[in-house]
């Protein structure tokens, strides 16, 4: 479907040289003289890159229609990753550069989001934050304050994180996918 520029708003997901962007941002401008034009910042759902650009007058563009989608991660077969919709449990494989850091994260039956554009899987957004238990981790010494109170720990991904002097192996904690930081251990 084809939108005028003045149809623009955030969240709105576009399609633009073959790719799906979603608008962040927008500013309608009418200046002085000449015509009005919006400049706005779109994120592409591929990559997550944020791109500035601006369009003139009665200029048109092609909407894209993005379809949110559940998946369960199932399993890792060499550098493929295999998902399960939700919906019609159709098994989905993507690579592991398509993923990228995303991968230290991923552990048995965790349920992720996904974007579709026309059967094509655009992304795959982690929850904000996971539990995972401590597989391997040096004892924290007392009184060591050279580290700044945090110490690597293995986590049951294989992925290294940091976290406090007083956890210990077997002791499960909540990591920030986003950052890949400790936020607080659970009982």
């Amino acid at each position: 479907m084809t939108i005028s520029i003045n149809e623009l708003k955030s969240g709105l997901t576009i399609l633009l040289d073959t790719k799906v962007y979603q608008v962040v941002e927008y500013q309608h401008v009418k200046p002085g003289k000449g015509s009005a034009f919006v400049r706005t910042k779109l994120r592409d759902l591929k990559n997550g890159g944020i791109q500035e650009v601006t369009f003139r007058g009665e200029q048109k563009i092609e909407e894209a229609f993005v379809e949110q989608r559940k998946l369960q991660y199932l399993y890792r077969s060499g550098d493929m990753f295999h998902f399960m919709d939700q919906s019609n449990f159709e098994e989905i494989a993507v690579s592991g550069d398509f993923l990228d850091d995303k991968v230290k994260f991923l552990k048995d039956n965790l349920e992720v989001l996904s974007s579709f554009y026309k059967n094509e899987i655009l992304n795959i957004i982690l929850p904000n934050f996971i539990e995972f238990e401590i597989t391997h981790t040096e004892p924290g010494i007392r009184g060591d304050t050279a580290r700044s109170g945090f110490k690597p720990a293995e986590i049951e991904t294989h992925a290294t994180v940091q976290v406090p002097l007083f956890i210990g192996i077997g002791d499960k904690i909540k990591i920030d996918t986003r950052t890949g930081d400790y936020i607080e251990r659970v009982s």
